[in-house]
């Protein structure tokens, strides 16, 4: 029998960037606040020996087990759905920070257009410019209603950047620290770029240029490109991250229980309200109940949806009808780009995750679509993020996968290659989704998720759109060979290609058509709140973690307002 705790004002079921910054709003407004983390305790202190490739990079020590809980996968309705039993297409971060401590730092701002793109598509190109099977739609929020909550977390989290990109939403101030440093390399983008008429600048980063103090008192301390940030945790404590940042904050009120090996398994709910969570402790395997006036979902997008699916919270989806909102819009993102093989030697080994250039002529609706078959676009990069040996093998493909000339070709390219990549937005197809598993569970009895998801047409056309321009780019760089990406055709869940997955609990103004609210306040019970990329009506050409944080802010926002009035905050 369960063991039932004293109730809180708060309970948070994930301990990452979405935990992290509403536990520290919530405390900070004399909110009792208990963060249920499923993974350990872990810090700055605990990556001294980050820098081993192959048990972080490798064997993903920072990442979930996914002999415990994973997902299935499925192209379509008609396969077979199946386990992904080691870490494919995307990695599940675990433990206090979550994917905000093994994280690269791009730190975007979504373009005004992606908060309307169905009304500013359908006004600009008519009603016909998007299929019908695409669910297009609005967010039920602008750029402008976000923009104060875009600031606020770049202030914490003390991101360094430039304000210099043309195509951006107004700012309401400058970014918090300067640009980090601008390489040879990143030089050799700027002037080819500027020399083909696009608009290059520094790119938004987490892992920042010096150290800083942030309003709540978290000192960030500078980056001093390494190279080991994504998939790694900082041993310097330089990559904003939620266990040197908001998690502290949250802490010193004194209003804050963080729980570790608490793996939450059920929703409670009564009638129209929700009165706390089930755990397991998963080093007893006790059950326990913690009561709470406010339940907030802050895991990772996929858990999130699992979550309101096991516990019966929600229409589901359904693509043969388009009824039920939960599981809907699930989205992924494209990554076309061009390998430039060079004479010269470059300092490709030491950087940054986040130290990097890039350009958004080609993304959102920044350039004319009316001629292309596919709406949105890509944001194009070019990064130095640290080549590390395991990982980078870079020859051209007339040179054989293994042997003695593979050696010697990957050896002589190593600090001879580089990567322009296109990061390309996704649209919401009816044949796109997320659902419960009717044959797999995990390990404490529960359905595993699964995916059921393909390229569209929209993808590939979007696909060969971008990496035509990355490969026009590295021309233009003076490379000596281009090798663009493969063409893509069906999708595949290995190998790795982004974390960015979206969609599944989307927000919006219409129950019948959102899982919650522009506050992230579930329709179906309102001391409910669910933050995240689940929120995203589609993805985009940007990395998702600065509307993240941003959502996360707004959605403490809404906590705060209802635990003094209670009700619907829309």
């Amino acid at each position: 029998m369960a063991r039932t705790l004293e109730k809180v004002d708060v309970v948070t079921v994930g301990v990452g960037w979405t935990g992290g910054i509403v536990a520290a709003e919530c405390t900070k407004a004399g909110l009792k606040v208990v963060g249920l983390e499923r993974g350990q305790e872990r810090g700055t202190a605990d990556f001294l020996h980050v820098h081993d490739e192959y048990r972080y990079a490798i064997r993903y020590e920072l990442m979930q087990n996914v002999a415990k809980e994973t997902v299935t996968f499925q192209n379509t309705r008609k396969m077979k759905a199946l386990p992904m039993r080691q870490m494919g297409s995307f990695l599940l971060g675990e433990g206090l920070g979550g994917a905000g401590t093994h994280w690269n730092g791009w730190t975007y701002r979504f373009l005004p257009y992606d908060f309307e793109i169905k009304t500013l598509t359908e006004k600009k190109y008519g009603k016909n410019k998007v299929p019908k099977d695409y669910l297009l739609q609005d967010w039920g929020l602008t750029y402008d209603d976000l923009e104060p909550y875009y600031d606020k977390f770049e202030k914490t989290a003390g991101i360094s950047g430039e304000n210099k990109n043309p195509y951006g939403g107004k700012r309401s101030s400058e970014y918090p620290t300067p640009p980090m440093v601008k390489t040879p390399i990143l030089e050799r983008f700027e002037k080819a770029t500027q020399k083909m008429g696009m608009k290059p600048y520094m790119l938004p980063a987490a892992t920042i240029s010096t150290t800083y103090t942030n309003p709540d008192g978290s000192k960030i301390n500078g980056c001093q490109y390494c190279g080991y940030c994504e998939r790694f945790g900082c041993e310097y404590g330089a990559k904003a991250s939620p266990e040197v940042t908001v998690v502290p904050t949250a802490l010193k009120t004194g209003n804050y229980d963080l729980r570790f090996n608490a793996n939450v398994v059920e929703i409670l709910k009564q009638g129209n309200k929700v009165t706390g969570v089930k755990y397991i402790d998963t080093l007893s395997l006790e059950e326990i109940i913690q009561p709470a006036d406010v339940v907030v979902l802050t895991s990772y997008v996929l858990n999130n949806a699992k979550l309101l699916m096991v516990s019966k919270i929600g229409e589901q989806y359904d693509p043969d009808t388009g009824r039920g909102t939960l599981g809907k819009n699930y989205c992924y993102q494209l990554n076309a780009g061009s390998t430039g093989f060079f004479d010269e030697q470059m300092n490709v080994f030491m950087g940054a995750g986040a130290l990097g250039m890039t350009l958004d002529d080609w993304n959102g609706d920044n350039f004319d679509h009316s001629d292309v078959n596919f709406i949105h676009g890509s944001g194009i990069w070019i990064t130095q993020s640290g080549n590390r040996p395991i990982a980078k093998n870079p020859v051209t493909p007339d040179v054989p996968s293994w042997g003695p000339e593979f050696k010697k070709a990957s050896i002589y390219n190593f600090t001879r290659t580089l990567y322009v990549g296109g990061q390309g937005a996704t649209m919401p197809h009816k044949e796109n989704y997320m659902s419960l598993d009717d044959t797999y569970k995990d390990a404490y009895g529960l359905p595993l998720l699964r995916l059921t998801y393909n390229f569209t047409e929209q993808d590939r056309n979007l696909f060969k759109f971008s990496n035509d321009k990355t490969e026009e780019i590295m021309k233009e760089m003076g490379a000596k060979t281009v090798v663009p990406e493969n063409v893509i055709e069906e999708y595949d869940i290995v190998p790795y290609q982004s974390t960015h997955n979206t969609g599944g609990t989307i927000m919006g103004v219409d129950r019948d058509t959102s899982v919650v609210n522009t506050y992230l306040q579930h329709w179906d019970a309102d001391n409910l709140f669910v933050v995240g990329a689940g929120n995203f009506n589609h993805n985009s050409g940007y990395n998702p973690t600065g509307t993240v944080g941003a959502l996360a802010y707004r959605c403490a926002d809404g906590i705060i307002k209802y635990s003094k009035s209670g009700g619907s905050l829309v």
